[in-house]
């Protein structure tokens, strides 16, 4: 393995687990509900989200028929929009998707 891989490798992993865990620490009990900091500790859920729904996706764009990724993407958008739940919006794309998948 090259240096510059696991260099990079031991930056990202290392910068994810203090971006999660010293929150989880913090006292935030101080901070205004629409100041800035609120806001953006609120904003990186979906972000993570985004970002990890733009990685998997791009490969099943490539395909010829991306019937799965459109039966899981419209799961996520119709249960987030009814209910508001990250993670029903989650669970009702993963269950569209394999379910696309197993009846395809």
């Amino acid at each position: 393995m090259r240096f510059e891989i696991l260099a990079l490798a031991l930056i990202v992993g290392g910068c994810t687990w203090a971006f999660r865990f010293f929150p989880t620490k913090a006292d935030l009990s101080g901070i205004k509900p629409d100041g800035i900091l609120a806001r953006f500790l609120a904003s990186t859920g979906p972000a993570a989200i985004a970002t990890l729904f733009v990685a998997s996706a791009l490969p099943m764009l490539t395909a010829d028929v991306p019937v799965p990724l459109g039966l899981g993407t419209a799961a996520v958008l119709a249960v987030f929009a009814s209910t508001r739940s990250v993670v029903m919006a989650t669970l009702a794309g993963s269950v569209g998707y394999g379910l696309a998948v197993w009846l395809l």
